[in-house]
């Protein structure tokens, strides 16, 4: 079958470690890294950019916030202000002059610094007090956007990104742009995958479980909170002024909004915490599905011959896409991740279903 360890023989350490040990594992991450590398092939340009492109860009979004919170454990109600500040840095770096490299250096630096401003909080609080106060880091940046004018132009202004160079290269393309955004996701996803096999990510995670209990085995719980936000921040950073350079090509202090930084929560909480696999899902859940709910009401009453009102159409697509996210958690609270690895763990022992529990 697709998962057997039957003829899976490790004789070095090194072996047992490795991320994929099933073929069929590596035979799934081949297959995506061929099918998103060649996406701009066949794919249609209107699918590339309007749903391919913003699920890559969301979902680095979502592995970077799971960081903090799968990993840390740490909750943050402002993620969408740690990547306007990326990105509102990282444009106008780019107008002054500065390379595309320099500028995603400039953007991670600068969420890192005002990011760990505000995640010192979590050395005094935690929970829902830690909440409120990353929320504060929301708001804040949102006034000092809109009432800056060095920063965002002025009340309801938009500062245009330039063009994007790498390497000294202008790319005007859209499938240019795609690229630029998956090797930024590609890069951010390797990273995440090798941090749970470090001491850092070992680290993290006994926070998330008990951090009193975590400083009693000697793990400086100062140092490592510090870390998970100034990481956390750097990524999300880098991640807005993808966002900014490739998709909007341009920023407004309406594309970070309060709902921004629900919708990333919601991207991670869905998808699983601490899951990788659950971030690309997540992502895709929150940003796919309310289009293809509404297709799929309007087909339907098309088909039964009565045309909804728009109103009601958009009322009942927000209905039914609240219903599905309660659905899913009632089915399976650790998200849509779970669902895939019990689907995964049944072929391991199927059709041997006494062996259940010993997986």
């Amino acid at each position: 079958m697709f998962y057997r360890l039957a003829g899976i023989h490790h004789t070095r350490y090194e072996t047992e470690r490795r991320v994929l040990n099933f073929p069929f594992d590596r035979f799934q991450v081949g297959l995506v890294l061929v099918l998103v590398l060649s996406a701009p092939l066949w794919i249609s340009k209107l699918y590339l950019s309007g749903y391919i492109l913003p699920w890559i860009i969301w979902s680095t979004a979502a592995l970077s916030l799971n960081l903090l919170m799968g990993w840390a454990g740490q909750i943050h109600l402002g993620y969408a202000a740690v990547m306007a500040i990326g990105a509102y840095t990282a444009v106008h770096l780019g107008n002054a002059g500065l390379p595309l490299e320099l500028a995603l250096l400039g953007a991670g630096l600068g969420s890192a610094m005002i990011g760990l401003v505000f995640g010192a909080a979590a050395l005094r609080v935690k929970g829902l007090y830690l909440a409120v106060s990353t929320l504060a880091l929301q708001f804040l940046v949102q006034w000092i956007i809109v009432h800056v004018p060095a920063i965002g132009g002025g009340h309801a202004s938009t500062v245009q990104a330039p063009v994007i160079k790498v390497l000294g290269l202008a790319v005007t393309s859209d499938a240019g742009a795609y690229y630029v955004a998956l090797a930024w996701c590609l890069l951010v996803t390797v990273f995440m995958i090798n941090l749970q096999r470090t001491a850092f990510g070992r680290a993290l995670v006994a926070l998330r479980e008990k951090d009193y209990a975590a400083e009693m085995i000697g793990i400086n719980t100062f140092h490592y909170k510090t870390m998970a936000f100034w990481v956390s921040s750097f990524l999300g950073g880098v991640t807005g002024a993808v966002l900014a350079f490739t998709y909007y090509r341009a920023v407004t202090v309406e594309q970070f909004s309060i709902d921004v930084s629900i919708q990333v929560l919601a991207m991670v909480i869905i998808g699983g915490l601490g899951n990788i696999v659950g971030s690309f899902m997540g992502a895709g859940f929150i940003l796919l599905a309310p289009s293809i709910i509404n297709n799929l009401l309007s087909w339907t009453s098309g088909g039964l011959g009565f045309n909804l009102p728009v109103a009601w159409l958009t009322n009942i697509q927000l209905m039914t896409y609240g219903g599905l996210i309660v659905v899913f958690l009632l089915v399976e609270p650790l998200g849509l991740a779970k669902i895939y690895f019990n689907v995964r763990n049944y072929f391991l022992v199927w059709p041997f279903g006494y062996m259940k529990r010993q997986v």
